[in-house]
Order: C-alpha cells, then structure tokens, then sequence
C-alpha cells in the first residue's frame, strides 16, 4: 500500500490543475482498493453544501449537480462527526440519501473519510462497493491516509485559485490563507515574484571526464562568477545595511574560498568527475550534515550552501543570465528565502517577503526586521512554484499570507499599510515629549536592540535606553567567538551611542532557536536543554571574555546595566555573580577604573517567578523576558506554525505571574521592567503599566505608539481596566474587553494591528 501511495501522490502532484489531480486521485484509488466507485465531495464554502467534484463508478454527469447540506446523507455525517464512517449496508442507515441522477442505488457497502486542512473539513472521499461488507482496518486507514493527501492538494488548488466556484455561480477565483510564522512585523499587498532556485543540483547525473585542467578552469570561472555577483550584491545593499549586517555576505565569500568548498569540489574534479557532478557532491555532503543538525540556527547554514550550489551550478550551465522582472510592489517569495535574493530586488520595489521553510531566527528574517520589511516564514502548506503574478497579501504580525484576496480584503489591508504610515509619520513629533500620563505618572520607554541599525533607528522615536541589547547577535553573525577587543569595540559603540542614557547588555542567550554555527548544540528539546545562562556558566571562559569586555567598554561612560539571562534558581546567580565579581577585579588589575555595574535577572523560566524575591535581594533590578515566560508558561513553541495560534500573553496564566513578579520584586525594594513583545503592544503596555512596571522595553518600531497610547490613559483607568481583567479567565475575552474599554475612549486607531485583526 505505501508504494501505491506514494505513486499515487507523485502522480497528484504533478496534475496541472485540482480537476485533474481528482480525477487521478478517484481513479487510483478504485483501482488500489478493488472497490467499484470512488468519490471525491468538496464543500463550497459559499453555499455550506459538499459538491460532488469527481467520480468513478457514479455516473459522470452528476458531476457538480449533486450536492448535499451537512446535516443530509452520509456524506454529510463523515463531514460533521469530522471522523471515518465504515457501513456494511449503507442502505440501512437512517442518514443515507439516495440521489437518482448519480446511480449509486446498485452499491451496499460504503466507507467514507473526511478531508482535513488545518482543523477545517474540506471535502469528503468515499469508495463504495457492490456486495454487503465492512471494509478492513487496512482499507480503512488507506483511505484516511489518501484524504489527509488530499488536503494539502486542495489547499494549493485554493492558493493558485485553480479551485473556481465550486457550486453552480461559478464564483471565480478563490482566496485562500495561509499560515506560517511572523518573521517582520508590517503588512503588505503586493504581486507575487517567485524566485526559484537558479538551478537543480538534485538532478545533476555522474560524468567520467579525461581534461581535469580544463574542467577546473570551468569550475574556477564559476567561482569568480558567483564571487563577482556576491560582490555586487553586497555593494548594493551597502546603504541599507550597517556593516554588522554586511557581514553575512563575508560568510558567503568565505564559503567560496579555495580554502572552503572550492578546494573540496576540485579535489572531486581530480578523481575524474565533471565539474557539476563534483559540486553535486559536495554540497549534498554539507547540506545533509548541516540538516541532520537540531538547531534552528545550524539548519539556517544548510539553506545559505544551498544556495550558493545552485548559483555555481547556473554558471557552470550558463543559465544565469536570464534577467527577473520585478513590479512595484514586489512580494519575494521562495521555498528558502537568502539574504543574497534581497539584493537582487531594485530598491523601492521591495514590500513583503514570504518562505516557505526557515523560522523567525534566519537570516532573512534578522535583515528583514533590520529593513522594516513585512515577512512571513515557514509557510509549509504554500506551494510556491505555482503563485508567480497573483495577487498576495503579507502580515507580518500574525504570519499569515492571503492569496488572491477579495477587493474589500486588499482594500483593508491597503489601509493598515496606509495608517502605518501615516502614524509613523505623525508619531515622530511625539520624540521630544516624554511619556506621562494625564493624571502625572511617569512611565520610562526603552529600546531592544541587536544589530547596529537598531541605534539610529531607536533615537528617531526617541527612546530612553535599552533595556535589552542581545549581545548574542554580534556572535551569530560571525564564523568564531568574537575576541574580548572585537566585543569591546562593539559593545562601546552600543554604550556611546546612547550615553548618557543606560544599556543592559544580556550575557550571552544562545541555545532554544538561537545557535552559533561554530558552537553546535545538539538537541532532541533544545528550549529545555542548554541555553542562556546554563552555557555560560558551564564556559566560564566565554562568560568572563564577555563581561571584561563589557566592562571595559563601558570606562568613562558608565552607563553599563548587565543582564543574566534563563535563571532558574539562586545557585546559578550566585555562580554568575561569582564570575562578573571576578572579571570585575581582572579589569582593575588591568588598570581599568570601572564602577560595578547594576546587575540584573531575566524573569523567563516559571520557577524564577516563584523565588522572585530570594533574586530580588542579590541583584539590582530584575527583568521580565515576557516571550520566553510566556512560551515555558504555556508549553508553547511560539515558532511552530500547528501551535502558535496558543500562544498568547494575554493569558490569564501571564497576566497572574506578572504580576506576581512586580509585586514581589517592590516588596524587596527592586525595580521591575519587562523586554518582549508584550511592551510593544500599546494594549499590553496600560495593563503593565497598571501593574507596577519601572519601564518597559521594546522594538523600537512600537515605541511610538506605545508612547501616544500611554499619554492618553490615565494610570487611576489603567488599574481599573486591570483589575477588570484579572476576573477574566479566557485571553480571548481579555483581548476583547481591552478593546472595547479602548473604543469607549476613543482610541483604537493606534492599536497595534497586531492585535486588531482588519477584518
């Protein structure tokens, strides 16, 4: 059965459009499971009825005209009980409907399946036969196997539009969604441009060759090539980018040293293999060790020699030349999206960018945030080869993707598109004025910041600090550990740029989703396994190069706040506190004159809420990191598109703990902030505010209209609305009730649109 299925499924795939695809699917499968019909019923979301879209066995005609409402005939109840009905006679069943047009009256035995994408019933497969029987557990799971096949199909048909009125009206063509991970914040409408990989190396065959000199002058030009269009690439994307961002085509360049994989590929060539066959194998080589690894951040490496094999392959069959055609208002989209791609797309053009594998932790995905660009990732059900010229939608909040969208939707989100603007626009003459309540409470707003062009970017909306600098950024980006000088001469102009103002620095955070490529970390649960804190401490040498480096970086200014990340006891802040005391004295001794800095906890881990106050009294201040605390207090991995839609801040859950952990926090006289997501949403912001928060700590994209938000609600309704709230036991409700409280006040056009849905 599985090699059927698997025949069967190629064949499928390779159908032109979702007629076709049925019509292989109902024939396939009469014929693997020796029945006499096989039916595929697909429910018209416009009239709620499932239309009989293919058959074998039934009388063709029937095809489109036979139709049944969920609560009718047996098709009906597979559809509604959302499970497998296996009937001896279907005759018998008090639910069976007999329709005269489609001649079924000659078959007793019926075994049906639902057809399921993404929790939604789309349709129903039946097969039927002439004599009384009950299909086999075999048959039975076959046929479940067959239908679950069966919906990725037709959630593609729906994307290509190729799915075109199902009933009688003939709607035309459908718009379907598609759910993936926020990797940007932002929306985007736009045209789709696929840009698929320049060339196969899956498909390059073995070749004897006898000119070994010749064919590595072949593979040498192909190096200069691919070289020369990094180069370009690099060149081209120099103004948008700072050079710690620019950095990642370095590793490309690197990647294509003779050193690297153009040494391995000629060594290939030597033994008598072709150029392109050479380079088949050597890359397939990299990329399987690099996708056997557990972390996402490794995985991300696989993707980048992916690339650059296909780009040398294309030189090598001279394929490269072909120029793309890029609209206004270009939608990138790929089955793996490379910081080399971006270059690609004339500036101006570029609004939105989609792919289908990756996380919100690649590469792309970190320039694209540094470039304000709306992305998507991990858009799995998306079969892109077949969306090139349609019509897309990007929301880069909730990481969703909406193809061929209906004229009041793109209308929709051509307004938030259109309001983002015209609230950045209108937000920056809030810079200057600082964030007070009408009833007078001052509430600090501070920055997170990683790359370099965070620090421009957090002085235009005029930020007071930073309230988490990931230290961790400098070090993905590079191909070893950075040196104590190389991290001090980062670290100072972190510090200087912001001066007189603070900046925590967070100790080293890797591990979870965050990776080093010369650091693997090899995992079956890498969000509970070793990562923040629990590396440090066990490298005691990373951790003091580190601090040091910190240390020093902050002579004369001062203005240095140092953050310990993933503590989940007061053993491990006692040894971390042990070390920075230590490095503290090395830098002395070096002559150095440095004040200790404050020292501070991330609240993340569940046990750390509960010893909030055994932290509290051996450090200065403690931070929340609201999206961690909120993923390891719901069980959620929030980069995991099935899951994602369970992660909520809003919780009840967080909302207790949080505020638990301000209260303990002032009960031993230490301030209380919070770094995540949740204090960029201006929603969030009045209930953390209510709470007790010193300062809240964001993207500095949000800062703006956090800003506005906290100038218009007084802290007496801030705490109204909170204890309100705390009564509440479902984050939906919560979320509505915060909504309407806001409405009532007259404020819901600066809601973030990450948390009002446009439509």
């Amino acid at each position: 059965m599985l090699n059927t299925l698997r025949k069967i499924v190629q064949e499928v795939n390779a159908a032109k459009d979702l007629r076709a695809a049925l019509g292989i699917i109902v024939l396939r499968v009469k014929e693997a499971m020796g029945s006499q019909v096989c039916s595929v019923y697909l429910l018209d979301p416009e009239t709620n009825r499932f239309v009989l879209m293919a058959t074998e066995g039934l009388n063709k005609r029937s095809i489109g005209k036979v139709s049944m409402a969920p609560n009718e005939g047996l098709v009906g109840l597979v559809g509604t009980r959302e499970e497998p009905l296996n009937l001896e006679n279907a005759a018998d069943h008090p639910r069976y409907r007999y329709f005269a047009e489609t001649g079924e009256e000659r078959y007793a035995s019926f075994l049906g399946a639902p057809i399921i994408h993404h929790r939604r019933v789309v349709g129903v497969l039946v097969i039927q036969q002439k004599e009384r029987r009950q299909f086999d557990e075999g048959e039975d799971a076959f046929l479940v196997t067959m239908s679950a096949q069966l919906a990725g199909v037709i959630a593609h048909a729906e994307a290509t539009g190729s799915i075109r009125g199902l009933g009688r009206q003939g709607k035309g063509i459908q718009e379907a969604k598609f759910v993936g991970v926020p990797g940007s914040p932002g929306a985007a409408v736009g045209t789709a441009v696929v840009m698929l990989p320049p060339a196969d190396l899956d498909v390059v065959p073995d070749k004897t060759i006898t000119d070994i000199p010749a064919e590595i002058a072949l593979f040498k030009n192909a190096l200069e090539g691919v070289r020369n269009d990094m180069r370009a690439v690099s060149k081209k994307l120099a103004t948008q980018l700072r050079p710690e961002e620019q950095a990642l085509f370095d590793v490309y360049l690197m990647m294509l040293d003779d050193a690297s994989l153009g040494s391995e590929v000629k060594n290939v060539i030597k033994t008598g293999q072709w150029a392109q066959g050479a380079l088949r194998q050597v890359v397939t080589d990299h990329v399987n060790r690099f996708e056997l690894m557990d972390d996402d951040y490794l995985r991300e490496r696989a993707s980048d020699v992916r690339d650059l094999g296909r780009r040398l392959l294309a030189y090598l069959q001279h394929e490269h030349q072909q120029p793309m055609v890029y609209p206004d208002n270009t939608i990138l989209v790929s089955e793996e999206l490379t910081a080399t791609m971006l270059g690609e797309v004339p500036e101006g053009k570029l609004v939105g960018l989609v792919s289908v594998l990756g996380s919100g932790n690649s590469h792309v995905a970190i320039l694209a945030r540094a470039m304000g660009i709306p992305t998507v990732m991990g858009l799995v059900d998306l079969p892109y080869s077949k969306v090139d010229g349609i019509q897309m939608i990007v929301d880069g909040y909730h990481g969703e993707v909406y193809t061929n969208p209906s004229d009041v939707l793109r209308k929709q989100y051509a307004d938030v598109v259109e309001e983002e603007r015209q609230l950045s626009q209108g937000l920056a003459a809030l810079r200057e004025l600082p964030c007070i309540t009408p009833d007078g409470h001052r509430m600090p707003l501070w920055v997170n910041t990683g790359l370099l062009a965070d620090v421009a970017r957090a002085q235009q909306r005029g930020a007071e600090g930073v309230g988490l600098y990931r230290t961790e950024v400098p070090f993905m980006i590079n191909q070893r550990f950075p040196s104590e000088k190389e991290q001090l001469a980062i670290y100072r102009e972190q510090l200087a740029a912001f001066h007189p103002q603070p900046v925590t620095m967070r100790s080293l955070d890797i591990g979870g989703d965050k990776s080093l490529s010369y650091f693997p970390i090899k995992e079956d649960n890498p969000f509970l396994g070793w990562r923040g804190i629990r590396v440090t401490l066990d490298h005691p040498e990373i951790f003091l190069v580190q601090a040091r480096a910190m240390l020093k970086a902050s002579e004369g200014l001062n203005n240095l706040r140092i953050l310990l990340p993933m503590i989940s006891g007061t053993h491990e802040l006692e040894e971390a506190l042990h070390l920075l005391h230590r490095a503290w004295g090395e830098v002395r001794d070096e002559g150095t004159d440095v004040p200790m800095p404050p020292i501070g906890v991330m609240i993340e881990v569940p046990a750390a809420v509960y010893q909030t106050k055994e932290l509290a009294r051996q450090v200065d201040f403690l931070s929340v990191g609201s999206n961690d605390l909120t993923q390891y207090l719901l069980a959620v991995d929030r980069n995991n598109p099935r899951v994602a839609d369970l992660y909520d801040y809003l919780h009840p859950a967080v909302l207790q703990a949080l505020q638990a952990v301000v209260r303990d926090a002032h009960a031993e006289g230490k301030p209380a902030s919070i770094c995540g997501e949740m204090a960029g949403d201006p929603a969030a912001a009045i209930l953390l505010m209510a709470m007790g928060f010193d300062s809240l700590s964001m993207n500095a994209t949000n800062l703006p209209k956090v800003k506005w938000m906290l100038r218009q609600v007084s802290l007496s309704r801030a705490k109204e609305l909170l204890a309100e709230v705390m009564t509440i036991d479902n984050p939906q409700v919560i979320r509505s009730t915060i909504q309407l409280a806001l409405k009532n006040m007259g404020l819901t056009r600066m809601m973030n649109p990450a948390a009002i849905k446009p439509y």
